[in-house]
């Protein structure tokens, strides 16, 4: 056994003790189903987990996470379409009332879709992610028009606009749509700065973020 899985093992471990064994009757309401009033898409970087970030128990929201916190654009194409189907599922099966599409500070998905290091490359080498984060490829070009392609500020735009494009992706879906305007479910901007820990929420009036108080 490794000594990752070890480490993995007493999390389990201490999970039981503290998190499941005090909690019966919470998680045998959780047998019979859950009922999440919010989706969160985020990114899979490992240093921003949403349960910890927004501090809540399990059964409170339904998590997507991949690189960047992308959300393509409706399409019918054969294909797996990963993100799509969840989105689906939280929007028609479990009725989330809102989404929140969470970005972060650092983010590597964003750093390579401003710098392309990863154009050309072939799957299984990099291919897929540039395939992936291929969806920024517009946003890119106001954003290296102002900041350049390296640096701080310009990644920090680049992670900004991210958030931006899945918002806007997200509104191509009919469903999704449909219930924007009914008011039955609402759409949010996030960003979690890594280097300090503060959340912001983006103004749709402005189009600006702005930290969390």
């Amino acid at each position: 056994m490794t000594d990752v899985l070890d480490t993995l093992l007493d999390g389990y471990r201490r999970f039981r003790n503290t998190g499941w064994t005090p909690h019966r009757e919470r998680w045998a309401q959780l047998g019979q189903g859950q009922e999440p009033q919010v989706m969160v898409i985020a990114c899979s970087d490992s240093r921003v987990d949403p349960t910890q970030i927004f501090d809540v128990d399990p059964g409170t929201i339904f998590v997507v996470r991949n690189v960047a916190a992308l959300v393509p654009p409706f399409e019918t194409t054969p294909g797996l379409h990963g993100v799509s189907a969840a989105l689906e599922f939280a929007v028609q099966v479990l009725k989330v009332k809102e989404i929140v599409v969470m970005g972060h500070g650092l983010c590597g998905g964003c750093k390579a879709a401003l710098t392309q290091d990863l154009k050309g490359t072939e799957p299984g080498q990099g291919g897929f992610i540039a395939d992936w984060i291929s969806m920024l490829d517009d946003a890119r070009k106001p954003v290296a028009h102002e900041h350049g392609t390296t640096g701080r500020d310009a990644e920090r735009a680049m992670e900004l606009a991210a958030v931006k494009v899945s918002l806007e992706n997200l509104m191509t879906f009919p469903c999704v749509r449909s219930k924007v305007a009914s008011g039955d479910l609402t759409l949010r901007g996030a960003f979690f700065a890594i280097s300090d820990g503060v959340l912001h929420l983006l103004n749709d009036a402005s189009g600006e973020f702005a930290p969390v108080s």
